[in-house]
C-alpha cells in the first residue's frame, strides 16, 4: 500500500467525489517498503527548499543572520536569472524570508534550555486506521521541567496561497502522533511544542490548540473516509 504524506491527505479534501474514489482505490496498488523515506520535503517541496531550509537553520542556531545571509543570496540569484518561473521562484522564497528577517526564534521554544535531536531516517511511516502516513519534523527536540524529560518536534510548511487553520492542524497532529509513536516510553510528548508552522501566513497552530477544541481536528476523519472508499 503506498504512503500518504500530509499534502496527499490535504488535497484528498479538494477532490470531487469521484476523484476521491480513485485515489482510495490507486493506494491499494502500491506497496511502501517500512523503512522508506520520503524522496521530497513534506513542508512543501523543492521549490520551496532555499527559504525552509534557512529557517530551519535560523530555529536550529537561534540566529536570524541565516535568513539574512540567505535572502541575500537568493536576491542575487534573482537578479542573474532571465527566466521569470525562476525569477518568481526566487522572489516568493525570499518573501517568506522577509517574514522572518526580525523574528525571535525563541519565541517558537519553551523557556527551558533545548536539545535538538539528530534527525532520524526510520519511524517517519505511521499507521492509521491501517493506512500508511508520513510524518517528517523539521526538528525534534528535548527539554526538561525538573527532573520530567519532555519533548517537542516543530515543522515549517510552505504551499502557495497558505494553509487553512485545520489543515495546518494536521500537521500538529502528525506531529504529535510520531513523537507519542517513537518517543514516549521515556518522555512527554508536549502539546504546546507539537507545532506546525506556515511560512507564507505566519499562522502557528499547537497541538494543545486541538486538544482544547479551538482548532478542529480533521486528520482522523479524512483518513477514515479514505478507508470507507477502499
Amino acid at each position: 500500500m503506498k504512503k500518504l504524506s500530509v499534502q496527499d491527505i490535504i488535497d484528498f479534501r479538494q477532490k470531487s467525489d469521484k476523484s476521491k474514489k480513485k485515489f482510495a482505490t490507486d493506494l491499494k496498488k502500491i506497496k511502501v517498503k517500512e523503512n522508506a523515506e520520503d524522496d521530497k520535503e513534506e513542508g512543501g517541496g523543492n521549490y520551496w527548499i532555499s527559504g525552509l531550509s534557512a529557517l530551519r537553520n535560523a530555529y536550529k542556531l537561534n540566529d536570524v543572520q541565516t535568513v539574512k545571509d540567505k535572502i541575500n543570496e537568493l536576491e542575487e540569484k534573482f537578479h542573474k536569472t532571465e527566466l521569470k518561473r525562476t525569477k518568481d521562484m526566487y522572489q516568493r522564497n525570499i518573501d517568506i524570508l522577509y517574514n522572518y528577517e526580525n523574528f525571535n526564534f525563541k519565541t517558537l521554544q519553551p523557556i527551558e534550555k533545548i536539545e535538538i535531536l539528530r534527525k532520524e531516517k526510520s519511524g517517519t511511516i505511521l499507521t492509521i486506521n491501517d493506512l500508511k502516513v508520513q510524518s517528517t519534523p523539521d526538528h525534534v527536540f528535548t527539554f526538561k521541567k525538573g527532573d520530567v524529560k519532555h519533548i517537542g518536534a516543530i515543522s515549517f510548511i510552505a504551499k502557495q496561497g497558505g494553509l487553512r487553520k485545520d489543515e495546518l492542524g494536521i500537521y500538529a497532529e502528525m506531529l504529535h502522533k510520531y513523537l507519542n509513536d517513537n518517543f514516549s516510553n521515556d518522555h512527554i510528548v508536549d502539546p504546546n511544542y507539537c507545532l506546525a508552522i506556515d511560512v507564507i501566513s505566519k499562522n502557528e497552530i499547537k497541538y494543545a490548540q486541538i486538544q482544547k477544541g479551538e482548532i478542529v481536528g480533521i486528520l482522523i476523519p479524512i483518513i477514515d473516509e479514505i478507508k470507507q472508499l477502499m
